[in-house]
């Protein structure tokens, strides 16, 4: 077995050395180490109220609200309850009405937001940086590879209010002599969609790059079904190319159809709906393919709901809309992808993904 080159040691694995030679990789530890600075912290405000204010306490929770899990989050925030109540029946420091309201929103803020994390599974800065790690390996599975000249594939992807998180995404088979790629919006959007969408796309990208073509849509059902999420369902468009030919199929899961952009006549047609319920939905659905070809000059454009549709106007003017700009932009030669969801102006509230295969001329 031929093994790559080895990877270099990503952010996520140096924070996580760093805190091992710190002593604090253990939750224990840095709770222990945050409560500490409360009590110094409460220390200064008794002796020097100048140089230590009340909101010391609000840069303690913060660090907590990025390094801790729950439980130990809501230990360092009863320590601060309980010195803060000392303080004022003691009657050595002066926290005012106004400082108290403070430290108890902030207080409900950080768990708030500590319980958000622990829903998601995520430990700490460590977590977060995890995820942002899968979140460019989802990247990587939609690289695709080299391509003779004359073609090429461009996407561009945009989350729900430019969050980091999208639940579109696009995985890639590297075959030769053919460009096989599917398109995925997983039901939801933002952070939770983005959670799913990692998950999904790991094990698409394994799939498509050893089934059968044919077998990629049922494969990805079987695998939703058995994730058995709340909102486990997620629309699919399945696409393969011969390069040689130009000859494709299409094949459709609950999806809205592609564009093909024909440079010959100058037509912008919308390829007949396909039948092919969203994935996740039924077992043993029937997915039925459609064929075309990419003449000399030709895009075909795939892309998701989010991207044509605005609440309280129709589908299809959306659609009207995409169709239009890729007249201006494709057909004058005025950009590519990215230069095409810009025209488009969809609304920031849903995530917006756009794949652009292009042959030329």
């Amino acid at each position: 077995m031929q093994h790559g080159p080895a990877r270099s040691p990503s952010v996520l694995d140096q924070v996580r050395g760093r805190l091992l030679r710190w002593g604090l990789g253990s939750q224990r530890a840095l709770t222990l180490l945050l409560v500490g600075l409360t009590v110094l912290a409460t220390f200064g405000m008794t002796t020097a109220p100048s140089w230590v204010p009340p909101a010391t306490f609000v840069l303690i929770e913060l660090l907590g609200a990025f390094l801790l899990r729950l439980r130990p989050m809501i230990l360092l925030c009863g320590a601060i309850v309980v010195q803060v109540a000392v303080v004022l029946a003691l009657g050595v420091g002066t926290f005012t009405p106004g400082v108290v309201v403070l430290q108890a929103v902030t207080i409900v803020a950080v768990l708030g937001f500590a319980a958000h994390r622990e829903r998601l599974g995520l430990q700490g800065a460590p977590g977060e940086l995890m995820l942002v790690d899968l979140r460019d390996r989802i990247a990587a599975h939609g690289q695709v590879p080299t391509l003779p000249t004359g073609w090429s594939v461009e996407t561009a992807l945009r989350p729900a209010h430019a969050e980091a998180f999208s639940g579109d995404f696009v995985v890639t088979a590297d075959r030769p002599g053919l460009v096989e790629l599917a398109l995925v919006d997983v039901s939801g959007k933002g952070q939770a969609a983005g959670v799913r969408s990692l998950q999904l796309s790991g094990a698409l990208a394994g799939m498509i790059g050893s089934l059968p073509a044919r077998d990629f849509l049922p494969a990805a059902n079987a695998y939703l079904l058995g994730r058995r999420w709340e909102e486990g369902f997620a629309t699919a468009v399945h696409l393969t190319v011969h390069l040689e030919t130009g000859l494709y199929t299409v094949a459709l899961a609950g999806h809205l159809p592609p564009i093909h952009l024909k440079a010959g006549s100058g037509r912008v047609d919308l390829l007949p709906q396909l039948r092919g319920p969203a994935l996740g939905v039924i077992a043993d659905p029937e997915f039925v393919t459609g064929t075309g070809r990419l003449g000399p000059g030709d895009s075909l454009i795939l892309y998701t709901d989010g991207l044509v549709e605005t609440p309280g106007r129709d589908l299809d003017l959306g659609i009207d809309r995409l169709m239009g700009a890729a007249e201006e932009v494709l057909a004058t030669g005025r950009g590519g992808a990215e230069e095409l969801l810009r025209a488009v102006r969809a609304p920031e509230g849903d995530d917006r993904a756009l794949v652009l295969v292009r042959r030329s001329r």
